[in-house]
């Protein structure tokens, strides 16, 4: 949850920077956050009420865009479950 936050916090300010300066500005890494934030609004946050969502499925939520970011930027996780969750194919990205 941790890392989530943190790459949320990160991609909004990708977001403003990209809104005053444009996308050109952004280095890869930077889109990849703001991606990440327009994935995460759109689907860990604004499930909705009507939504029933278990505990396991948000948790493949989180993982699934988690990685839209470079494994290297996930440092606040273990790597014990970096290496047990995998990374998924650049495909299965949203």
């Amino acid at each position: 949850m941790n890392q989530l936050f943190a790459a949320y916090v990160r991609g909004k300010d990708a977001k403003e920077r990209m809104a005053v300066l444009g996308e050109a500005a952004l280095s890869e890494v930077d889109k990849r956050y703001a991606a990440f934030t327009d994935a995460f609004e759109q689907q860990y946050v604004s499930q909705g009420f009507d939504t029933d969502r278990s505990v396991e499925e948000t948790l493949t939520i989180g993982w699934r865009m988690l990685w839209i970011l470079p494994r290297s930027e996930l440092k606040r996780i273990r790597m014990t479950f970096l290496e047990q969750y995998g990374q998924a194919d650049e495909g299965d990205l949203p």
